[in-house]
């Protein structure tokens, strides 16, 4: 019986936990989404239905040899919003 609460409890902390979901840029203002780029320094948004982007504030949340593109996204109040950066691996002609 204990073991069954135990699981029910961790199930249910679970659910909430997948409940969640991310933060989506198409329900904050640009300036809400840059604001929370900028404060966590690198965050995973959704982008608008089922699509999602990692925004980082700076190359320090990039791996190794990963470069800076401007990432943009739609936001609630404006259609091409500047989150943050997107890292990404440099193509041979680009370097």
């Amino acid at each position: 019986m204990k073991a069954t609460s135990i699981a029910l409890a961790l199930s249910v902390v679970a659910s909430a936990a997948v409940a969640q979901g991310r933060p989506s840029t198409t329900s904050m203002s640009c300036r809400s989404a840059t604001s929370l780029v900028a404060a966590q320094g690198a965050a995973v948004l959704g982008t608008g239905g089922d699509t999602f982007d990692r925004f980082v504030s700076d190359r320090s949340f990039c791996p190794r040899g990963q470069i800076l593109k401007p990432g943009f996204a739609a936001a609630a109040d404006t259609p091409q919003c500047m989150v943050g950066w997107r890292c990404f691996e440099p193509s041979a002609e680009n370097r």
